[in-house]
């Protein structure tokens, strides 16, 4: 009989890794993005049946699609016992276990990032020299493990209390050659310092995953409480979501092209006009009023993120198809309430007869030679994370993170010249859009962020996580 074989599905855009495992003519599918097409292809392809659908938790940061996937496969869906799943599933404890063609799962309880999480310990029956996999979900990731403030019952602390013992006593009883494929990887909103790595060991991850380090419960906690950023509020509607099952992308509304007239009244009702194209085309002209999210980075998060899961969006992208993948990816997370878009892109607003809105840019190099000449006219924001300033942080300048700008605008000084940052641009380009959106007039975007301004040799000061720009 065939080996076992598994195929990592990578959605770079929620940093999100689905799996599929099969042997025997059959297969199983662990957290499953909400397209669910590519899973029935690459069965179709393999020539396997999907009868398996596992979710590691009720997921906060996308829409599964284990309802469609059940749907058109006729699979079953197995969560972790007390999920509060409102649709037909197995509740599966302790030393359960699936087994087809040389494939055995095994699950294993493992709260802490959310009450019912489980992992799922994969053996290969027919190669038992093989090292044994395990699909970590959201409590171990490469470098990090999962958040723990996903509870309304728990606080944070009391979660990290009990994710410290599923871990010392489940996942670090495994041998250390168990390699651990995680839900997660770098720039997911579920951990703070994931690597980049798709797959580690248990072993790799016990000398070099910081949270592993921890000596003792009482440490653990402080390092995963200390410090912990916000859950975005659109978390919580996503579990309420997943716990009914998402409805299948195909219900979806086919989306009308707008004109400006109509963008426009639309806008004046409360609808907010999302532009998708690269930071240099939006910077030189774009919709007043229009908020700026690349569809080449985090898209689908930040909107959610930013916006909120019911707010009504109108969608300005390069072209048709940009829009149609605008569509798909704010789905992926729940944000259903698009519209449309606008006709012809920004050449329909001006044939319209409307006027557009630019946003200067500036290199640093001008940056600094600006500041140096008129210091007291210029402010800084820097809308990177907390821990980010570990790696630094230009002078005077103040942090706000993305993520709670539009509750803090009151802070800044709109007769100062705004030089707003992140990183590399993508997140202060969206920050200059929610600025001018609030009317500030006086703003630029830094080109290349805080990354060109290290790389230029200008100075910083190396360590900012005490001092104005840590203020949070």
């Amino acid at each position: 009989m065939e080996p076992v074989q598994v195929e990592r599905f990578y959605l770079g855009c929620l940093a999100h890794a689905s799996y599929m495992a099969g042997s025997g003519g059959v297969a199983a599918i662990i957290d499953p993005q909400r397209d669910v097409d590519i899973y029935l292809e690459a069965a179709d392809r393999m020539a396997w049946k999907i009868e398996h659908i596992i979710e590691t938790h009720v997921h906060a940061d996308f829409v599964s699609g284990h309802r469609e996937l059940a749907e058109r496969t006729g699979a079953r869906i197995y969560l972790g016992t007390g999920s509060g799943a409102q649709f037909p599933h197995i509740a599966v404890k302790d030393g359960d276990e699936i087994q087809f063609g040389q494939c055995r799962l095994r699950f294993l309880q493992t709260p802490g990032h959310t009450l019912e999480s489980i992992c799922i310990l994969m053996n290969d029956c027919g190669q038992p020299d093989r090292p044994a996999i395990v699909f970590t979900g959201d409590t171990l990731f490469v470098g990090d493990v999962g958040r723990p403030d996903l509870s309304a019952t728990h606080t944070p602390q009391q979660l990290a209390a009990i994710m410290y013992r599923s871990i010392q006593q489940k996942l670090l009883t495994l041998p250390d050659d168990t390699q651990i494929f995680p839900a997660h990887g770098a720039g997911s909103l579920c951990g703070r310092q994931m690597g980049s790595e798709s797959s580690s060991t248990i072993g790799k991850q016990r000398q070099s995953n910081y949270a592993l380090l921890a000596r003792t419960s009482e440490e653990f906690v402080h390092l995963l409480t200390d410090n912990l950023p916000a859950a975005p509020e659109y978390f919580a509607q996503e579990v309420d979501l997943n716990r009914r099952g998402a409805a299948p992308l195909s219900q979806l509304p086919a989306l009308a092209a707008f004109t400006a007239l109509e963008v426009l009244r639309r806008q004046n009702e409360g609808a907010v006009v999302v532009d998708t194209r690269p930071t240099t085309q939006f910077a030189a002209a774009h919709v007043p009023g229009s908020v700026h999210i690349a569809l080449t980075g985090q898209y689908a998060s930040w909107a959610a993120r930013i916006l909120g899961l019911s707010t009504q969006l109108i969608i300005v992208g390069e072209d048709p198809e940009h829009v149609s993948e605008s569509q798909l990816r704010l789905a992926r997370v729940g944000l259903e309430s698009v519209a449309g878009y606008l006709a012809d892109g920004v050449a329909g607003w001006v044939e319209g007869g409307y006027a557009l809105d630019s946003i200067p840019q500036i290199t640093v190099q001008d940056f600094a030679e600006l500041r140096s000449n008129e210091p007291d006219r210029i402010a800084v924001l820097d809308v990177r994370e907390f821990g980010e300033l570990s790696g630094g942080a230009i002078d005077e300048s103040l942090c706000i993170p993305l993520g709670k700008l539009k509750s803090r605008i009151a802070e800044l000084d709109r007769e100062k010249l705004l030089v707003v940052h992140c990183k590399g641009g993508y997140r202060s380009s969206i920050a200059a859009s929610l600025l001018r959106r609030a009317g500030f007039r006086n703003i630029a975007n830094l080109i290349g962020g805080f990354d060109a301004w290290k790389a230029a040799g200008l100075p910083y000061r190396e360590s900012a996580l005490s001092g104005q720009a840590a203020t949070l």
